[in-house]
C-alpha cells in the first residue's frame, strides 16, 4: 500500500467517524459535555493555584528568619556569625541588628525612652536578619534553615517572620498533590466514558462489522474508525472545557479585580496560558484515543463473521 493510499485510508476514516456525530448531534453532544466537564475540573484548579501564586508572589521575600543570640554573645563573634551564615547556600543576605543598634531604635520607637535609662545594661541580644535566596524559599528549605541555625550554641532563639506565607504556601503544595490526583482520576473517567461509547456503537453496528470482516477487512482496518471518533470525542470534550474556562474566567474577573482593589492590590485575574491549552486539547485527544482503542480492541476481537 502506497503512502497516498494509506494516507486517503485515514482521511476516509476520520470524515466518516465526523459525518457521523454529526449525524446523532444530541447523542454526540452529551458524551462532549461530560468529558468537558471531568476535563475542565483539574485545569479550573490548576489555574486556582496558579492564581493563588500570582496573587501572594509579592510577599514570597517575606519570609525571612530571625536569629537571636545569647546575651553573652560579643559583638565580634556576631559579625563572625553573620559571616558563616550569609556564606551557607540557600541564604540571599544577611543583616547584623547588634545590640545597642537594637537598644537606641527601641528607645526612639517605643516611647519608653526614660524608663530604659535606669537600666544598667542592655537586655537586648545581637540578631541576625537572616534571607533565604529564591531557590530556597520553600516549607522544607526555611525549615532546614531554621534547624541550621538553632544548632549554634550561640543562638538563644530562632524566629521565622511571616510564617502565615509558608503556611500558605504549605497549602498550595497540597492543591498541587490534589490536582495530580483530581487529575488522574479524572483522566481515568474520561477513558472509561469514551470506551463505553464506543463499545454501544460497535454494537450497533454489529452486522456492518461482520459484513466488513467477511469480505477480508481487518481488525485494525475496523478499528480506524473508531479510535477517530474517540480522538474526535476527547478533543471536542476539550474544546468545550477551554470555552467553559474562558466564560469562568470572563464572569470571574470583576469581581477578583474588586477584591483585589479593596486590599490594595491591582491583581487580575490570569486565564489558562498556551502551554495551558495545548496541554489541554493533547490530553483530550490522546485520552479520547486511548479509550476507544481499549474498548475497540476488546469488543471487535469478539466479533466474528458468521458463514
Amino acid at each position: 500500500m502506497s503512502l497516498g493510499s494509506y494516507g486517503v485510508r485515514h482521511l476516509q476514516a476520520f470524515f466518516g467517524a465526523l459525518g457521523r456525530l454529526m449525524r446523532n448531534p444530541l447523542a454526540s453532544f452529551l458524551t462532549v459535555l461530560v468529558v468537558a466537564v471531568a476535563l475542565a475540573l483539574p485545569m479550573s484548579l490548576k489555574l486556582f493555584v496558579s492564581n493563588a501564586r500570582l496573587a501572594t508572589g509579592d510577599f514570597k521575600d517575606a519570609v525571612d528568619l530571625s536569629v537571636y543570640l545569647k546575651t553573652d554573645v560579643a559583638l565580634a563573634k556576631a559579625q563572625q556569625l553573620a559571616a558563616n551564615a550569609k556564606a551557607r547556600h540557600g541564604v540571599a543576605d544577611v543583616t547584623l541588628i547588634p545590640a545597642d543598634q537594637a537598644l537606641e531604635e527601641f528607645r526612639t520607637y517605643s516611647g519608653f525612652g526614660a524608663a530604659l535609662e535606669v537600666l544598667e545594661q542592655n537586655p537586648l541580644p545581637h540578631v541576625l536578619h537572616v534571607h533565604p535566596s529564591p531557590d530556597a524559599s520553600s516549607t522544607a528549605d526555611i525549615e532546614t534553615l531554621r534547624q541550621y541555625f538553632k544548632a549554634w550554641p550561640e543562638v538563644e532563639l530562632v524566629q521565622i517572620d511571616s510564617e502565615w506565607v509558608m503556611r500558605f504556601n504549605a497549602i498550595l503544595d497540597v492543591l498541587r498533590q490534589v490536582l495530580t490526583i483530581a487529575a488522574t482520576l479524572l483522566g481515568l473517567g474520561v477513558v472509561a466514558v469514551i470506551g463505553n461509547t464506543i463499545r454501544l456503537e460497535i454494537l450497533n453496528r454489529r452486522a456492518e462489522i461482520e459484513v466488513t470482516k467477511l469480505v477480508g477487512g481487518s481488525d485494525g482496518f475496523v478499528r480506524r474508525p473508531f479510535l477517530y471518533t474517540g480522538m474526535l470525542y476527547g478533543l471536542g470534550g476539550a474544546l468545550l472545557a477551554w470555552a467553559i474556562i474562558m466564560i469562568t474566567v470572563l464572569v470571574l474577573e470583576q469581581p477578583v479585580a474588586t477584591l483585589a482593589q479593596l486590599y490594595g492590590s491591582q491583581y487580575s485575574l490570569s486565564g489558562p496560558t498556551a502551554d495551558d491549552i495545548g496541554v489541554l486539547l493533547g490530553s483530550g485527544a490522546f485520552l479520547g484515543l486511548v479509550g476507544a482503542w481499549i474498548s475497540a480492541t476488546r469488543h471487535l476481537s469478539r466479533i466474528e463473521p458468521r458463514a
